[in-house]
């Protein structure tokens, strides 16, 4: 009994061990920069988009130029490189990468995903991790648009 009492004892002093030497490991957390730049400033907070540019930027080729309308009132848009195509899951998922030339670096993203009833669906962005702000490609009432949202929104450092 005085054994068992002692291997018991033993047992307690190993568990408060090892309970108090993992709690003196600290969690590397990187606080939000909330000062980072904004890219988009000057774009309106709420870009409509066609199923018919998308698909154009998905059937770009490699190395191959690429553009989207970002606003009608002045013209402007995201033109950029086609640096990667992929098609996975035999055809079910088609993307396009399309890095910026005018945006510092800003990366398109797009990809077209077949559902299971025979509709499309599409996901994407236009992001650059040196800014504050990124546009998502929302599917709303009024249709495809891309949405411009706050960098933390999305991206967890």
């Amino acid at each position: 009994m005085k054994n068992l009492c002692a291997l018991f004892s033993c047992i307690v002093v190993m568990q408060f061990g090892f309970v108090a030497s993992a709690q003196n490991r600290a969690i590397p957390i990187n606080e939000p920069d909330q000062n980072k730049p904004r890219l988009f400033e000057n774009l309106p907070d709420r870009i409509p988009v066609t199923e018919d540019a998308l698909n154009s930027l998905l059937n770009a080729g490699i190395g191959r130029p690429a553009s989207i309308p970002l606003t009608k009132e002045t013209n402007a848009s995201f033109d950029g490189e086609v640096v990667s195509l992929a098609s996975k899951h035999e055809n079910k998922i088609q993307s396009v990468v399309i890095r910026s030339e005018q945006f510092n670096g800003a990366s398109l993203t797009i990809s077209k995903i077949l559902n299971d009833d025979g509709s499309y669906s599409y996901r994407g962005r236009i992001i650059s991790f040196k800014h504050g702000d990124v546009y998502e490609l929302q599917n709303g009432a009024e249709g495809l648009a891309l949405v411009k949202r706050n960098y933390y929104d999305l991206v967890n450092e």
